[in-house]
């Protein structure tokens, strides 16, 4: 909900170490991979109940999940990058409830479940969104750097991540944290396809 907002924020907070790293031959691509490899390691360690190392790894995660974007930007972004970047994101996302799943498999299985399908509901209108804008020639004003076009909604990375840690830090309270935010989802979800059919029923119109 507020990603748009905090971009240009986490662009000037990271642009320094960002050049340090772009100046010793780092890649994006090489951090986006480092970190969905440190965000799989979150996983053994919720199953395990090691909710501070658990939080740290998905905090690591998000570190260069923005880094990789802010080092491309001063190499020159390529598609390869763009779609890695979004591709490892969603399993990521979808790995986190997996974890606290599988370490209490009675009290957190099905809210778990709950979660992992609202992510497909606002994971695939984005996507479906994002190949049908490419298609037309739609671009993002809210968020023109990025590789393809990012529709917006009441759960975005930055409320996702919010969501991560509360469930880190007050793991007993999974079950009602991953109802609520589905619901959310779920609501993104339906407002992303409301978007979806009025912007591009626009082009019946023209016909």
């Amino acid at each position: 909900m507020i990603d748009a907002q905090l971009v240009p924020l986490q662009r000037l907070a990271l642009t320094p170490l960002a050049r340090v790293l772009a100046r010793r031959g780092v890649s994006a691509d090489a951090l986006t991979l480092t970190g969905f490899g440190i965000g799989v390691l979150a996983v053994p360690a919720l199953v395990l109940g090691q909710w501070g190392l658990a939080l740290a790894l998905i905090l690591a995660n998000r570190l260069l999940d923005g880094l990789d974007g802010t080092v491309a930007r001063i190499k020159g972004p390529t598609d390869r990058g763009a779609f890695l970047d979004i591709a490892l994101d969603f399993v990521f996302y979808a790995l986190i409830p997996l974890g606290f799943a599988l370490h209490d498999p009675v009290q957190n299985g099905l809210p778990a479940a709950v979660l992992i399908t609202s992510f497909v509901g606002t994971g695939s209108s984005f996507l479906a969104f994002a190949a049908v804008a490419a298609k037309t020639g739609k671009s993002s004003t809210a968020f023109p750097a990025k590789g393809i076009y990012y529709l917006g909604g009441l759960t975005e990375g930055f409320e996702t991540i919010v969501l991560f840690g509360l469930m880190c830090l007050f793991p007993a309270a999974f079950p009602a944290l991953a109802f609520t935010f589905a619901t959310a989802c779920g609501l993104t979800t339906v407002l992303r396809w409301h978007h979806g059919w009025r912007t591009f029923g626009e082009n019946l119109r023209r016909m």
